[in-house]
């Protein structure tokens, strides 16, 4: 069965949709789509605005918005390597030294897509089996709500259910995580580069589709349904 989030996001309060990447050979399931114009400089988080209309970003090789987003996604590579350390480092001053910007670079994880195709938008349940992994658009209560949720089934000697990697905004999305295979979130729209394309009070947790699962299963004897997150709420309409 795929799981059912209407509970989580019914208690936790979140309006924003859920957004799915999803690595897939064709565009029908995803439609209606957008897509960046082929060599435009555009942040996949410029397309917010659609994915709140029920929207999906559609990347390609040939047309992935911007050079970070080419070479998290598709390992494209616009700039040389030099230009890029030269961008990060000289430029926006992302390191303390031009030697940690070429090492954060070289240590980079990127994705190698199995299909021509990179969809970002509305979770769509039908496409399950070509799913990476899970946004939840949250303000700081809920993500707050969601450091519980990735950490309620988690053991010490399991690796870190949560991470706040430094990476690029689309990075968060997808190059986080130790392994997608297993159950592990990234706190993201750290990026401040891209944070201007959303509202100041929204962050974002992605999760894998096994973390997914977990927090589509918390149920009555969670903290979802206990006083700690009941007594925020109320404190927020003013009766606590």
């Amino acid at each position: 069965m795929r799981p059912d989030p209407s509970k989580l996001i019914e208690i936790a309060g979140i309006s924003a949709p859920l957004i799915g990447l999803y690595d897939a050979p064709d565009p029908g399931p995803f439609e209606p789509v957008v897509r960046p114009k082929e060599g435009a400089q555009v942040c996949l988080f410029s397309f917010y605005r659609a994915w709140l209309d029920g929207r999906t970003a559609h990347l390609r090789a040939d047309s992935f918005g911007c050079g970070g987003c080419g070479n998290q996604f598709f390992d494209v590579q616009t700039r040389s390597h030099e230009e890029f350390i030269d961008f990060l480092y000289g430029r926006e001053g992302l390191k303390a030294s031009r030697e940690l910007m070429e090492e954060w670079i070289d240590r980079s994880m990127r994705y190698r897509p199995k299909h021509d195709n990179i969809f970002a938008g509305p979770l769509k349940p039908d496409a399950w089996e070509y799913l990476l992994s899970v946004t939840f658009l949250v303000n700081p209560d809920q993500l707050a709500l969601l450091v519980y949720g990735t950490h309620y089934h988690a053991s010490p000697r399991d690796p870190a259910p949560l991470k706040a990697p430094f990476s690029s905004g689309c990075g968060q999305l997808l190059n986080g995580f130790d392994d997608l295979e297993i159950a592990q979130g990234v706190i993201g729209g750290t990026d401040v580069a891209m944070r201007r394309f959303l509202p100041p009070e929204i962050l974002a947790v992605t999760v894998t589709k096994t973390m997914f699962e977990r927090l589509c299963s918390l149920d009555e004897r969670s903290f979802l349904y206990k006083p700690f997150w009941k007594d925020l709420l109320a404190s927020r309409r003013g009766k606590g």
